[in-house]
């Protein structure tokens, strides 16, 4: 875990004696399940340590302290970046969304073997849990990796947050030219952007940190039906 210590090092965050050994476990147990499941395309312990943990850390740069706060996090896959935010902030109320059965199955189980409390995982596309009571306009925060350009991504994310609540997008290099091509989007999903921020990362030298704050209710029809958003973006 040198390298991850590195990292968070740089981004002012200390890990406990007991972080470090919940890190250590995630990775072993990522690297055994992706012998058999695609969970993701890095190979050995410093690949993950680079294009996961510690790129999922620096969402606290925007976030700040997520203890006692709720987030839910689209699109998990592995579950990045809403696990590491959990096992450094341990009072995040944390719903990991993911479609895949199978990617569901190995969270739980990094759940169980990491000792997370309040965590759970649902096995349900965005499109369809963010018309579910449950989910709708009931997180802090809502976050995601790159699993789509900023303007249907925020179609995902917004309608989770509540009044007062952030988006908040993982992005590259084109990070500004999707800014300026979501602004349509932005207007009719009730969003306004609060921050950017560039982010010293190994993974990404471009990386930039979008968040977006839910200052109006999304109206009802939004999200549109599963696939709508990427094919007819606002």
């Amino acid at each position: 875990m040198n390298y991850l210590e590195e990292s968070a090092g740089k981004l002012e965050l200390s890990l406990t004696a007991k972080q470090i050994e919940q890190f250590a476990r995630y990775q072993a147990l990522l690297l055994e399940w992706n012998k058999r499941v695609n969970l993701t395309g890095a190979k050995s312990p410093r690949e993950v340590q680079i294009r996961h943990f510690a790129d999922s850390l620096t969402c606290a740069l925007a976030a700040g302290d997520l203890n006692g706060q709720s987030l839910i996090d689209i699109g998990s896959g592995a579950g990045f970046p809403g696990i590491p935010l959990k096992i450094l902030f341990p009072q995040l109320k944390l719903v990991l969304l993911e479609s895949i059965e199978k990617k569901g199955v190995f969270l739980n189980e990094v759940i169980m073997d990491l000792g997370l409390d309040d965590v759970s995982v649902v096995i349900e596309r965005a499109e369809m849990a963010a018309h579910d009571v449950v989910h709708r306009r009931q997180y802090d925060w809502a976050v995601a990796r790159a699993v789509a350009h900023l303007s249907p991504l925020l179609e995902y994310l917004l309608p989770f947050c509540r009044i007062g609540g952030h988006a908040l997008a993982q992005k590259g290099a084109r990070a500004s030219e999707e800014l300026h091509e979501s602004k349509e989007a932005l207007q009719i999903l009730g969003g306004e952007v609060s921050d950017v921020f560039s982010v010293d990362s190994d993974r990404d030298a471009h990386a930039q940190l979008i968040v977006v704050e839910k200052v109006r209710e999304t109206p009802d029809k939004y999200p549109r039906r599963a696939g709508i958003p990427v094919k007819r973006p606002l």
